[in-house]
């Protein structure tokens, strides 16, 4: 539970910035942002995955890179759903989907617990 926790606080952050740095992202309140960061988390588990999947060839197509759209997409509709969180453009998503992703990443990467490696010899 703790871990579900930390990592809805650092969309949540991340959707901040995304907001601050982004024009075309708004959020209007603290409670669009909870809500906007927890709506995020599930589009991005559940129909993500099904855009992913259907939109498969296209992706193959494009070398991987209609996965930002698909991402920007998944952005979009969680902004959709969640009332004093929007977004002006699918390019806006695509940013505000990286941004979020970006900050994600360096947070997980942050947080993991450091192994050491054994050396063979």
């Amino acid at each position: 539970m703790i871990r579900f926790l930390a990592h809805w606080a650092v969309v949540a952050v991340a959707l901040w910035l995304a907001a601050y740095l982004l024009p075309g992202v708004r959020v209007g309140s603290l409670e669009a942002l909870a809500v906007g960061a927890l709506v995020l988390g599930l589009v991005n588990a559940i129909v993500r995955p099904v855009l992913t999947w259907v939109t498969f060839p296209v992706t193959v197509l494009t070398l991987g890179l209609f996965l930002f759209v698909v991402n920007g997409l998944a952005f979009g509709l969680a902004a959709w759903i969640t009332p004093g969180f929007a977004v002006t453009s699918l390019w806006q998503a695509i940013l505000g989907a990286a941004i979020v992703s970006v900050v994600s990443w360096v947070a997980d990467l942050g947080g993991r617990p450091r192994t050491r490696r054994r050396s063979k010899r």
